[in-house]
């Protein structure tokens, strides 16, 4: 099962690399949105900075992991069905678009701190909070792909699936996050945060192996 999520995972790196016109419009996305958004505020503070920087990986996310599933012709999974199991083909969609998250999550954080003046406190923290953010992010959004997938590739269905769940998500980082503003919070309010974010990531990466299978089979 490794073996063949290793080379899942590098078709879709491979295929990435070699369509980058994908790549660069989504990079076009988060450039032109950052730029925009710089011209039109010229400060602002650490509780809307911050939750505009998360909005702004919402949308990025979707744009990037929505093509994950819809691209797959109804050939090409009937011929990865009979290849490799369910179990090796989530895991390894879940990889590539975890990748592909924390590369766009890390640019577009590098792009809005230049274009946006930073009130940031500690850079460094709120950076393993993006990681975190981000990888979350597209866990949550590669499982909403796969069930849209099944439902004539409607995109659409993707965002409203994920609504739900991704709502007390982006709460959950947006709190978190604001450690890196120099916010008092209780002692081990921090470590909660933290733990609950890599429960509901657990919670999501299990219900994705579990469910699936069955999805698989349609």
């Amino acid at each position: 099962m490794t073996k063949a999520v290793f080379h899942l995972l590098k078709k879709d790196l491979l295929l990435e690399l070699r369509q980058q016109h994908t790549l660069y419009g989504i990079l076009l996305y988060i450039a032109s949105t950052i730029f925009v958004l710089s011209l039109s505020v010229k400060e602002l503070d650490a509780a809307v900075w911050n939750g505009l920087f998360w909005v702004i990986q919402l949308f990025i996310c979707v744009n990037a992991v929505a093509k994950s599933f819809l691209q797959e012709s109804r050939g090409r999974m009937l011929y990865y069905y009979s290849i490799v199991s369910p179990g090796a083909f989530i895991l390894a969609k879940l990889m590539y678009n975890l990748i592909l998250m924390l590369f766009m999550s890390l640019i577009s954080l590098l792009l809005y701190a230049v274009f946006v003046d930073s009130p940031l406190m500690d850079a460094g923290k709120f950076i393993c909070i993006v990681i975190l953010g981000g990888a979350s992010i597209s866990l949550v959004f590669t499982l909403m792909s796969a069930i849209a997938a099944k439902a004539s590739h409607n995109a659409a269905l993707m965002a409203i699936l994920g609504f739900p769940v991704i709502l007390p998500l982006l709460l959950l980082l947006m709190q978190l996050s604001r450690t890196a503003f120099n916010e008092i919070f209780k002692e081990g309010a921090v470590l909660h945060l933290a733990a609950l974010i890599i429960g509901l990531d657990a919670l999501v990466v299990a219900m994705a192996v579990v469910l699936f299978p069955y999805l698989w089979k349609d």
